[in-house]
């Protein structure tokens, strides 16, 4: 094994759920010292490697639950050997091409946490880094030959109503009838052509709803708990306004916002990616995903150019087979550096 797949198995090797990391940010600092370079774990858990700030590479080091057996088998697409087990896309196989390329071309580097929840990682790098770097990388799987520029936000929130209890023969509505009417205007209001792209729509989806009558029999609860994906042409305050307008009973609380994000393809970072791509034989590929992540907030608090990359196939997120084809990740390592050499020229 080389230098840079060995990392990538000893950090798919160890649990990292989100919010129980700590194993893995030791391995990967201690990753870091091993190449003397500088290196701690701050208060929250992240891992950074302060350097050459023409570069930030950054990656999660946190995955979602789900026990795959680690072991190197082929590849489903027959494209050889690859590392099976949990994180090994998702962002395992990033975070690690990211550790080797920091550590061969000597740019900054910090691993973050819980991505997968509430991004208290990022959320705490750009609340408590000193200078904003001159670019930065975000590794999610995009293929070797991909690279991601945009991604849609994220708004969550709770609709509560209640209503009085009565006989269900009273033609009033109760408060799940109220719930159910204020979603559905909701979802109307945000109902697009059906060939209009995903990343350009709103997304409205409630993640759960229970309800009925209160355990002291006078009154009927409703609780819907909801998410909406925000397309970069809205904003938060756009959907809150929106979903506020049909709210005739019951309230909705709203929790903290990730921004849409979308850079131009014309930055330098993305040039460096087209021209590192094709030196290693491939056909570069600019990705709009309609998911969120780290860059969306790192987009909003630092004016810098960046994009999001990384080796694996999306597809794999999260599920039952997830794995890295090695050649995949050794090309993605050679790109990073190769961009990395660039930007720092």
């Amino acid at each position: 094994m080389t230098d840079a797949q060995t990392i990538l198995s000893d950090l798919v090797s160890i649990p990292s759920v989100s919010g129980d990391e700590a194993a893995a940010a030791e391995r990967l600092a201690a990753y870091f010292e091993e190449h003397d370079r500088e290196v701690w774990i701050d208060e929250v858990g992240n891992v950074r490697a302060p350097a050459d700030d023409s570069v930030l590479l950054t990656s999660h080091i946190d995955t979602v639950p789900g026990e795959i057996p680690v072991e190197i088998a082929p590849a489903e697409d027959g494209s050889g050997d690859a590392l099976w087990g949990r994180g090994s896309v998702d962002a395992t196989g990033p975070l690690a091409s990211m550790a080797a390329a920091a550590v061969s071309t000597g740019v900054s580097f910090v691993g973050v946490v819980r991505e997968e929840t509430d991004s208290l990682g990022a959320r705490h790098l750009v609340e408590t880094r000193e200078t904003v770097p001159d670019a930065v990388i975000n590794g999610e799987p995009s293929g070797w030959n991909g690279i991601t520029l945009g991604y849609r936000g994220f708004l969550p929130g709770t609709y509560i109503a209640t209503s009085e209890s009565g006989h269900t023969s009273r033609p009033e509505n109760n408060a799940l009838q109220d719930a159910i009417a204020w979603w559905s205007a909701v979802a109307e209001e945000f109902s697009v052509p059906d060939d209009t792209p995903v990343f350009e729509q709103v997304t409205a989806k409630p993640t759960d709803f229970h309800g009925g009558t209160s355990e002291d029999g006078l009154a009927v609860e409703a609780t819907a708990t909801i998410q909406f994906r925000i397309p970069p042409s809205l904003t938060a305050d756009d959907i809150r306004e929106i979903a506020e307008t049909h709210l005739h009973t019951g309230t909705i609380t709203w929790r903290r916002h990730i921004p849409p994000v979308m850079m131009s393809p014309r930055t330098e970072v993305a040039r460096a990616f087209r021209v590192a791509i094709r030196a290693e034989g491939g056909q570069p590929r600019l990705l709009r995903k309609t998911g969120t992540s780290d860059m969306n907030i790192f987009a909003g608090e630092w004016d810098c150019p960046m994009v999001t990359y990384g080796p694996g196939n999306s597809d794999l997120d999260h599920a039952p087979n997830e794995h890295l084809p090695l050649a995949e990740y050794d090309r993605a390592v050679s790109v990073l550096e190769a961009v990395c050499k660039k930007l720092k020229s």
